[in-house]
């Protein structure tokens, strides 16, 4: 696979030509000179794009495919084909599968399934056993068949001393956990954001204690057991301050945040659309605007999609009974590019998961393989189902104004230009 870019401006802080608009000449899959004119002696597909930016290839540390059990709502082949087409080169599968991704074999199956693939799977194993939150899974075999971290995907750890005995294990192998934020006997079967809306509408609240409560037990368990603990998706004002003083204390402690939190606030659920049904639940604008901020200084690590498919007969029903969930993976991009800068978004979208989830990341420099995304950050538009790739359409950001086009990705001598 033969390119020429021109004209692209690197956003990598990792690369000398960082902010640079340079040209790009790739060869086989390599990037073999980045320089300010390249001519196109061999007669190369050259890529003229309007404001070309190019980065690293992204990475999607939280994305649900359903695949085995649920492929009416995805199956990988063609949700690897979407993460592409949205600037993805690779992501990480939550275990949330039937049957739940809970041992070797089933981490050797979604492997197998994604080889020789554009953009690369990474699979999430279940922290227990069927992602029940009673006995251990197979973390250690797991991770040898290419696990790269253990959560149950949307579910809390009940049981603060499993959480204990499973921070201890997962040091002998450099494991990493995730503990999702939920403190279920505060939550208990509440559906939206517990404040004056929830009370308007009648519906059952989550209120931020639930998440802020299991953080703060999560942290008191990691400063006593050591260990790498991630905290995905994280929602409220507070739940910022405890991540921020644990890490102050040194604890090895990272946390994303979801696009969709960042961007809509629980205004969103007045008039009753399941595609607002979404877990944590979206929350006020205080704690939008924290999140931004957690984000911009640093706080907040990543941010994911939370891509979670869920089929028309699950989700376009009554509020109380349709599932939480949201498809992110072809708004993600768009929707963050409206409250952040390009070089925060690059950063919790590459070179940060990659140092969380242990995922080698080479800078775009002579020499390396490309791996990398080109979008054009200032075109604007209104996001409507035709943008859509996944099986499911289940997205909290139809007929939202989103900014920033992806063009496409480089990876694994493979590419898919839109």
């Amino acid at each position: 696979m033969n390119y020429l870019l021109k004209l692209a401006t690197i956003i990598d802080e990792t690369s000398k030509f960082h902010h640079k608009k340079m040209d790009v000449l790739i060869e086989n899959g390599v990037i073999t000179k980045i320089a300010s004119n390249i001519k196109n002696i061999e007669n190369y597909k050259e890529l003229v794009l309007e404001n070309l930016h190019i980065s690293l290839g992204w990475f999607d540390s939280s994305v649900c495919f359903g695949e085995p059990g649920f492929e009416e709502r995805e199956t990988i082949k063609n949700g690897l084909e979407t993460a592409a087409k949205s600037g993805f080169t690779a992501v990480a599968v939550n275990p949330n599968t039937n049957p739940v991704t809970d041992n070797k074999a089933s981490i050797e199956f979604l492997k197998n399934k994604a080889t020789k693939t554009l953009t690369q799977l990474y699979p999430i194993g279940a922290f227990t056993k069927n992602s029940n939150g009673k006995d251990l899974a197979e973390l250690f075999d797991m991770q040898n068949s290419g696990a790269i971290a253990f959560g149950d995907y949307n579910k809390a750890i009940p049981n603060a001393n499993l959480l204990k005995i499973g921070l201890l294990y997962a040091q002998n192998f450099d494991g990493l956990v995730l503990s999702f934020p939920q403190y279920n006997s505060i939550a208990q079967n509440g559906l939206v954001n517990e404040e004056k809306n929830s009370t308007k509408l009648g519906l059952k609240g989550i209120p931020a204690l639930a998440e802020e409560l299991q953080i703060a037990r999560d942290l008191y368990i990691l400063e006593y057991t050591g260990g790498k603990l991630h905290i995905p998706t994280i929602s409220t004002k507070n739940a910022i301050k405890l991540v921020k003083e644990a890490k102050k204390k040194g604890l090895n402690v990272t946390c994303s945040v979801a696009a969709h939190h960042l961007i809509l606030t629980d205004e969103e659920i007045s008039n009753f659309d399941a595609n607002t049904k979404v877990l944590p639940p979206l929350r006020t604008l205080k704690d939008t605007k924290a999140l931004i901020k957690g984000v911009k200084n640093g706080v907040i690590d990543v941010i994911t999609s939370d891509h979670n498919p869920i089929d028309i007969e699950h989700k376009k029903l009554e509020y109380e009974k349709a599932k939480f969930g949201t498809i992110g993976l072809e708004s993600c991009f768009g929707a963050i590019n409206t409250v952040l800068d390009i070089d925060t978004i690059v950063k919790c979208l590459t070179t940060n998961p990659s140092k969380i989830f242990n995922i080698t990341s080479n800078s775009i420099a002579v020499g390396n393989k490309a791996n990398i995304t080109l979008f054009n950050p200032n075109e604007e538009y209104v996001f409507h189902e035709k943008y859509i790739s996944s099986t499911s359409k289940n997205s909290v950001f139809l007929n939202k104004k989103l900014k920033g086009k992806v063009y496409g990705v480089i990876a694994n001598n493979k590419s898919k230009i839109n």
